[in-house]
């Protein structure tokens, strides 16, 4: 049976299959602890296309969206869902002390270089008592990972990390500390990401993003190379019953959950 939400997902972005097999739980975990009220901010937004599934199962929220990518804050404007989209980087937001009463980031934090500045920031914008909820992965991710019989274990790690961009793997007590040292507080914390979900992007991403960036020598990430294809358009979109099929073939990937998860879901309170 399809997983409808993996079906959405691959009718909307066929170009990205790995990153579809990813976003359907991490989506769902989302939709599950809900997001605040009031007006919010979401921070990394890129094209949008990842909060308006979450509209549609949440309701809509009074949002402004923010990305470094002008490419990716272009698209995000014509979803309509933003009140405002504006281009500027994490540490440097362009907003008032005190703007808003929540900030929402879906796996972004796990990129930033400066992320005591971006933290710092999120606490600035942030009214009293205001919520920050993110999703990064978790400190068990490269455990879920599993690697070809031919890879050096650590090699194969570095190698993922790069074609994802990922700096950090940080714990619960970890993020406590770094959002603690920025003025907030953390207040829930749950994993997500099965063991054996992670495999099934891993397996997918290996022959897909995997493939072209070996392909390109590793001089464009995903999202670059996509551009270049022509495949990033909201107009390439696939029938429906096509992406179902899709959709249940990949749920055929799916074996035991496993006991170990490869994300966390964290909110935290400004104090």
């Amino acid at each position: 049976m399809a997983d409808e939400l993996l079906a959405e997902l691959m009718m909307q972005a066929p170009y990205q299959p790995a990153t579809n097999c990813w976003r359907a739980p991490e989506i769902r975990a989302v939709v599950d602890h809900g997001l605040p009220g009031g007006n919010g901010l979401d921070l990394g937004c890129g094209d949008g296309h990842l909060m308006e599934i979450i509209l549609r199962r949440i309701g809509n929220r009074d949002l402004v969206g923010l990305d470094v990518d002008p490419l990716e804050t272009e698209i995000a404007r014509a979803c309509k869902i933003y009140r405002e989209v504006l281009t500027a980087p994490g540490h440097q937001m362009p907003f008032m002390d005190s703007s808003f009463d929540f900030v929402f980031s879906n796996s972004v934090l796990e990129h930033i270089e400066n992320i005591d500045g971006v933290l710092r920031e999120v606490a600035r914008v942030l009214r009293p008592a205001g919520r920050f909820v993110f999703t990064v992965p978790g400190p068990a991710f490269h455990d879920c990972l599993r690697r070809p019989d031919s890879a050096d274990r650590e090699a194969y790690f570095r190698l993922v990390d790069a074609r994802c961009a990922h700096l950090r793997y940080w714990t619960v007590a970890q993020w406590t500390e770094a959002l603690a040292r920025a003025g907030l507080r953390l207040t829930h914390s749950q994993e997500y990401l099965t063991e054996a979900q992670v495999q099934r992007w891993d397996t997918v991403a290996r022959y897909t993003s995997g493939a072209l960036m070996r392909l390109t020598q590793r001089k464009k990430t995903p999202i670059e190379i996509q551009r270049s294809l022509g495949l990033r358009s909201p107009r390439i979109r696939l029938p429906k019953s096509v992406a179902r099929a899709i959709a249940a073939l990949l749920q055929l990937q799916i074996g035991s959950p496993g006991s170990r998860f490869g994300c966390l879901l964290i909110e935290a309170e400004r104090v």
